[in-house]
C-alpha cells in the first residue's frame, strides 16, 4: 500500500495523472493506463467468410486486414466454419475444405492476391450452419468462447444483430470491454417483401434494437438505409478492393493522354436474385424501352433467380443481355463506361464503390443506401423514372470525370479505416478520468446504475429464452444449435462439450 501511494504521488506530482482523483480513483485510473499501454487486442467476428463471395465474408477481411496495417493493435477475425454438407450449399463451383486450415489457406491467397503482402493477423473458426430458410450462416454455441479472458480488449461484430438474435452463453459486454456493432444488412427491406412481411418486419425491428442495445456498446451504421438502434451513428466504413483503384489510376492516365478508355455501354452485376435490385431494372428498361431504344446493356450475376430474370429480359424489344456472375474486377469490366444500380435494397453498395473506383459513370437511385456516394462527381441520382431515362441517355453519350486523389482516396480501405477507428473511438489513448463516487448521498439514485441494471436484467431474459429449444425454434434458429455437434468438434479440433 505505502508503494502504491508513493507511485500516485510521483505520478500526480509529474503531471501524468489529475490531483482532483481521490486515491482510489487515481489507482484504478493507474492500473487501467497500465493495462492499454500493451497493444490492445482487437477481434472481429463476422457472419460469412471467402470463398462466399458476399459482403460479410468481403469486408471484415479487408477491415482485419487494414487495422493490421496501421500497426496499433493485435487482430483476430473470426469466421463460421461448415460442415461439407453446408459448403456444398454456400461456397461456389461445389469447393470444399477438408479442415479449417486448408479454408484459411485459400482466403491468406485469395487477400494476397488483392493487397500483396500486409501484417499477418490471426483467423479463426467457430461452428456455424447453414439456414436455407435465411440463406445465411448462423452460429453454434458460444462464440464467445473462441477468445480467452486475456485477449478479450475490443470485440466488433459485423452484423451485431445477426450474431446475437439466438445467443447463448457469456453476455458480449462481460467479455470485452468494449463492443462494437457494424450493421451490413438492410434486414427490413428484405422480410418486407415476403408474405405477411410489415407484420415480420414489424417485430424484427424490436428484436435487432433489442439485442443490439444489450451486447452493443455502440453501433456504426453503414448508412440511413439500416434501422436506427441504440446508440448508433452512421458512417461508411468500408472501402474497396485496391484493384479497382488501381484499374481507375490506369482509365485516368489513358484520359489524360487523350487515348479512348472506355469502349462498352452500360452493364450491372450484382448476385440475380429479384431483390438485388433486378425487379427495378427489368420494370424501367420494360417501362421506357421506346426512350432507351438506343441502349445495350449486359447483366452479369448468379442466384436462386436467373432464369426468370434471363427470360424477362428476353422479352424485352431493347439489346439486353444476361450472363452468369464474375469478380468485378475482371478485365472483362475494364471497358465499360456506364454502371447502372437500382438496388435501394443495399445498405452501402460495393459494387457502386468499386465502379467509381473504375472511373465510370454511374446511374443510381436517390435514396439513403446511396448518400455517400452524392460526393462523386460521376454519380447521378434519379428520383423518378423521367429521371432515370435522361441520366441514362446523356451518361452514354458523355465521357466520365478523371477522379480527384482525395476522392480516390475517400473510396480506400485506408480512409475507412480512419473513419472506422474515429467513430469507434478505438484509437489507442489514455484512459477518460473517472469522477468520485457519489454513493455516499442519501437516497440518491444514479440514473446510469438503474439503465444498467435495467440492461443486465434484459439480457438476463434474454439469454434464458435462447436456452430453451423450443423457444429457439419458434423464432426460427436452426434445430439443435446450442452447442456444436460431434462431427464440427471434430473438424474444428475441439472437444465434444460434456466429455
Amino acid at each position: 500500500m505505502r508503494y502504491s501511494s508513493m507511485l500516485v504521488h510521483y505520478l500526480r506530482a509529474s503531471g501524468r495523472i489529475p490531483w482532483k482523483l481521490q486515491w482510489p480513483c487515481a489507482v484504478g485510473w493507474f492500473c487501467e493506463a497500465m493495462a492499454m499501454a500493451r497493444r490492445q487486442h482487437i477481434t472481429i467476428f463476422t457472419t460469412a467468410s471467402l470463398p462466399w463471395m458476399t459482403g460479410t465474408a468481403v469486408n471484415p477481411l479487408f477491415r482485419a486486414a487494414y487495422l493490421a496495417k496501421a500497426g496499433d493493435w493485435e487482430v483476430t477475425l473470426v469466421v463460421p466454419w461448415l460442415s461439407k454438407g453446408d459448403q456444398m450449399l454456400v461456397y461456389p463451383n461445389k469447393m470444399k475444405f477438408s479442415g479449417p486450415a486448408e479454408q484459411e489457406g485459400y482466403v491468406w491467397r485469395w487477400l494476397e492476391e488483392r493487397t500483396g503482402p500486409l501484417p499477418r493477423f490471426n483467423i479463426i473458426f467457430y461452428p456455424g450452419k447453414f439456414s436455407t430458410e435465411k440463406r445465411s450462416i448462423l452460429p453454434v454455441g458460444d462464440i464467445t468462447e473462441t477468445i480467452s479472458d486475456e485477449k478479450a480488449d475490443i470485440a466488433v461484430l459485423e452484423e451485431p444483430e445477426h450474431l446475437t438474435w439466438y445467443h447463448h452463453g457469456r453476455r458480449w459486454k462481460k467479455k470485452f470491454r468494449k463492443v462494437i456493432g457494424v450493421v451490413h444488412t438492410n434486414y427490413l427491406e428484405y422480410v418486407k417483401r415476403e408474405k405477411n412481411g410489415y407484420i415480420q418486419a414489424f417485430l424484427l425491428k424490436h428484436i435487432n434494437s433489442w439485442v443490439t442495445d444489450i451486447y452493443c456498446h455502440k453501433v456504426i451504421r453503414l448508412s440511413g438505409a439500416t434501422q436506427e438502434v441504440p446508440r448508433s451513428v452512421i458512417c461508411n466504413v468500408h472501402g474497396v478492393n485496391p484493384k479497382f483503384i488501381e484499374i481507375g489510376k490506369l482509365k485516368h492516365q489513358q484520359i489524360s493522354q487523350r487515348e479512348q478508355s472506355f469502349f462498352k455501354g452500360a452493364y450491372y452485376i450484382g448476385k440475380m436474385v429479384w431483390s438485388k435490385g433486378y425487379t427495378e431494372l427489368l420494370h424501367l428498361l420494360q417501362k421506357h424501352q421506346k426512350e432507351l431504344s438506343g441502349l445495350k446493356m449486359e447483366l452479369y450475376g448468379s442466384g436462386e433467380d436467373s432464369d426468370e430474370v434471363k427470360a424477362s429480359a428476353e422479352k424485352l424489344n431493347l439489346d439486353v443481355r444476361v450472363y452468369p456472375g464474375r469478380d468485378h474486377a475482371d478485365s472483362i469490366f475494364h471497358d465499360y463506361k456506364v454502371f447502372i444500380n437500382p438496388s435501394t435494397t443495399d445498405v452501402v453498395c460495393t459494387t457502386t464503390a468499386e465502379a467509381l473506383a473504375m472511373g465510370k459513370i454511374v446511374i443510381c437511385a436517390n435514396h439513403p443506401s446511396n448518400e455517400f456516394f452524392k460526393r462523386f462527381p460521376n454519380c447521378h441520382m434519379y428520383s423518378t423514372e423521367k429521371e432515370f431515362v435522361r441520366l441514362t441517355m446523356k451518361a452514354l453519350s458523355e465521357e466520365p470525370i478523371p477522379l480527384t486523389e482525395e476522392l480516390r482516396h475517400e473510396l480506400s480501405w485506408e480512409a475507412a479505416t480512419e473513419r472506422f477507428v474515429r467513430v469507434a473511438e478505438i484509437a489507442p489513448a489514455t484512459p477518460a478520468k473517472q469522477h468520485p463516487s457519489t454513493s455516499q448521498r442519501f437516497m440518491y439514485i444514479n440514473p446510469d446504475e438503474l439503465k444498467k441494471n435495467m440492461e443486465e436484467a434484459s439480457a438476463f431474459f434474454h439469454n434464458t429464452i435462447s436456452g430453451f429449444e423450443a423457444a429457439r425454434c419458434v423464432f426460427g434458429a436452426i434445430p439443435n444449435s446450442l452447442q456444436p455437434d460431434e462431427q464440427q468438434c471434430k473438424e474444428l479440433g475441439w472437444r465434444p462439450q460434456g466429455l
